[in-house]
This record gives structure tokens, C-alpha cells and sequence, in this order.
């Protein structure tokens, strides 16, 4: 097995993943992957019963989370170039690791919140130790400064993420959910990552367990942002693709990356 899937909400990403964590390791378990990893929205909720659950099936559990990351600092009560945050995957390497993500999470709560759990670079540099990052989804810094054009400016975050966690813990993240945004993106990433030698990894943003499950998580989301199914303006995930991909259903998203594939299983 050389794909594992390292981006992944369950049901403790309040009405936004909609992944029940017993469902969760059945398919994993089902689809033969050996290892898999939690990465929540700005908590940590899950983690235990994810850790015991995964254990008890005979899969590796990877402790994480996808943080908020502010754009100034975590005291900062404000948006900044009409950001109030980024999103960026982090991934416990080890008992350092884990204990640093739990401090950092907690001080999202209590000292940077702003309608969510926010944290900071400077938080970041304190509590890096041990953990592995991963550039996010579009929500993620790098991308948002490449879908605005803003590639120089992407280029030094990139740069920034590596000097911080090493060159064998920052990855540049693709994803295709078959959203013509994301293949801009991907493009621009693969470039930066061979200038910059920062490495690849592909995931998928997943936020529910099967295909079909996309129609109810849609509802979820309506309850989420208290709207119709019917409102063309509200928040929704286009495209029906963020469910549990089997790894050949990975690999055929990214026939141009092999690398990205093969880093899952590396992290």
C-alpha cells in the first residue's frame, strides 16, 4: 500500500465533516489501507477515540489537525487583506509532536480566537518540534496567494514553512476535486516545489465517508450556515468529490505527480 490519506474531517469538524470514526476505519480498513490520519478543523477533539478505534482495526492512526492560521498575530482581533485566517494541515510525527499540536490547538482557543480557534506563526515557531505541515486545501495561505496572482509572495511563504520545519517536514499540497481553481494551483505548486525543492503531497479534502454520502453532507452544511439547500449564494463543495478515495482512484488524479502519491506513504 504506497497511498495514505492524510487530510481527512470527521464529525468532530462541527457540521462541516460528517465522517463517523468507527464508519471511518471500516473503510479504510475495506479499501486496505494500513495507515490514516485525522485532521480536524482547528480541534482535536476526535483524536482519542480515532487513535483507539484505528488501533483496534490494525491501522496506523496519524494524529492531527488543520489549523487556523492567522494572517498578523493570534492577539490580533482582525482581518487582514480580507483574511481572517488561513488553513494549514499540521501532523504529529511522534509523543513531541502530539504534545506540541495539543498546545498549540489550546492556545488557538484561548488566546487567538476570532470566529475560529486561531493560532500564528509565532506559535509556530515555539511548538514546531516533532510535527509535520502540509500547505492545506484553497483555503490554505500558498494557494490563496497563487489564485490571486500573487506567486512571488507564495514563494516566500513556501520558503518560510521549510526553513521552519526542515525539508523533510513541509509539503506542498495537491488536490483535485475536479474544481479548474485547483488545477491552476496544482500547476504552480509543482513548479514551486521543483524551484524551491520542497516536496509534494497529494491528498483529498475528506469530508464525508462514500460518494453518495455527498447530498446529506450538502444539508449538513445548510445547517452549518443556516441555509436553504435551494440559496444559490451559500457555501457548498462542488463536484461530489470529497468523499474516502480508494489509492488507485488517487493515483489516476495525479498521473503527472507519482511523487505526491508515494510521499503519503513516506510521512
Amino acid at each position: 500500500m504506497s497511498f495514505t490519506h492524510l487530510h481527512v474531517h470527521t464529525g468532530y469538524s462541527l457540521l462541516d465533516g460528517s465522517c463517523k470514526i468507527k464508519e471511518l476505519i471500516s473503510r479504510a480498513k475495506e479499501l486496505n489501507m494500513t495507515s490514516l490520519a485525522i485532521t480536524d478543523h482547528g480541534v482535536m477533539y476526535g483524536v482519542i477515540d480515532f487513535y483507539k478505534e484505528a488501533k483496534a482495526n490494525g491501522i496506523k492512526p496519524i494524529l492531527g489537525c488543520e489549523v487556523y492560521v492567522s494572517p498578523s498575530s493570534r492577539f490580533e482581533k482582525t482581518a487582514k487583506g480580507g483574511d481572517r485566517y488561513h488553513h494549514l494541515i499540521l501532523l504529529a510525527k511522534n509523543n513531541t509532536g502530539y504534545e506540541n499540536l495539543t498546545k498549540i490547538v489550546s492556545k488557538g482557543f484561548t488566546q487567538g480566537f476570532y470566529y475560529k480557534p486561531r493560532i500564528d506563526f509565532e506559535l509556530l515557531q515555539e511548538y514546531h518540534e516533532g510535527i509535520i505541515a502540509l500547505s492545506a486545501c484553497l483555503a490554505g495561505e500558498i494557494p490563496k496567494l497563487i489564485s490571486r496572482g500573487m506567486e512571488d509572495e507564495a514563494k516566500k511563504v513556501a520558503l518560510k514553512y521549510k526553513e521552519l520545519f526542515g525539508k523533510d517536514s513541509f509539503y506542498l499540497e495537491l488536490q483535485d476535486h475536479g474544481l479548474p481553481e485547483q488545477k491552476h494551483v496544482n500547476q504552480t505548486l509543482l513548479s514551486i516545489g521543483k524551484e524551491l525543492d520542497i516536496l509534494l503531497v497529494a491528498t483529498n479534502d475528506v469530508h464525508y465517508i462514500n460518494e453518495n454520502d455527498a447530498a446529506a453532507h450538502d444539508i449538513l452544511l445548510c445547517i452549518q450556515t443556516a441555509k436553504t439547500v435551494s440559496d444559490p449564494d451559500r457555501m457548498r463543495y462542488e463536484g461530489g468529490q470529497f468523499f474516502l478515495k480508494s489509492e488507485d482512484e488517487m493515483k489516476a488524479l495525479f498521473p503527472y505527480a507519482p511523487e505526491a502519491i508515494e510521499n503519503t506513504a513516506k510521512i
